[in-house]
């Protein structure tokens, strides 16, 4: 294969999933910024290691298993302070054009605390939970990409769910008042 074909199939198979990477390395580092330094040196790593890619044509676990290794480098480097989260694609998964501005709000500020509740979550639990939810990966993909067990994504899914569960639950305190 040519470097010009090889490109070519790059481009074809990986880039298509930039997106995907992206929304990943934000939901690793809780920094949009951060994020696209994460997602440029992932990308970097796919083009040098792409003529050992035998994945067929669905790059997009390989693509996000270096995504999630060049992330988990940065953290362990970097280790920022900042959480800042970008709730917009929540937003618009929640957003109707039907909405009045109260309720546009409301959904604005439910968008806003389940973003936080996802980026509170320790990094083990909050990476299967954004390529379950978000990304609509299979466990098995998840498996590949995290490096572990299918029955441990289902385990770590199931923890990451009652987290989240519980910090978006108001107590029974909360509730009376």
């Amino acid at each position: 294969m040519t470097d010009s074909t090889a490109i070519q199939r790059f481009e074809r198979l990986v880039m298509p999933h930039l997106d995907a990477a992206h929304n990943l390395a934000r939901w690793l580092t809780r920094d949009a910024a951060d994020a696209a330094d994460v997602t440029q040196e992932a990308i970097l790593r796919a083009l040098r290691f792409f003529p050992g890619f035998d994945g067929g044509d669905d790059a997009r676990p390989w693509l996000l298993a270096i995504v999630r290794n060049a992330g988990l480098d940065w953290l362990r480097r970097n280790r920022p302070a900042a959480m800042v989260g970008d709730g917009e694609a929540m937003l618009d998964r929640l957003a109707s054009e039907d909405d009045d501005p109260e309720r546009a709000a409301s959904r604005h500020d439910e968008a806003n605390r389940v973003d936080r509740a996802v980026a509170a979550l320790p990094v083990e639990f909050r990476e299967v939970i954004v390529l379950r939810e978000f990304e609509d990966l299979s466990y098995k993909d998840i498996a590949a990409i995290v490096g572990i067990p299918m029955g441990t994504v289902m385990s770590r899914l199931a923890r990451a769910r009652a987290m989240l569960r519980d910090s978006l639950t108001p107590s029974a305190r909360e509730a009376r008042s």
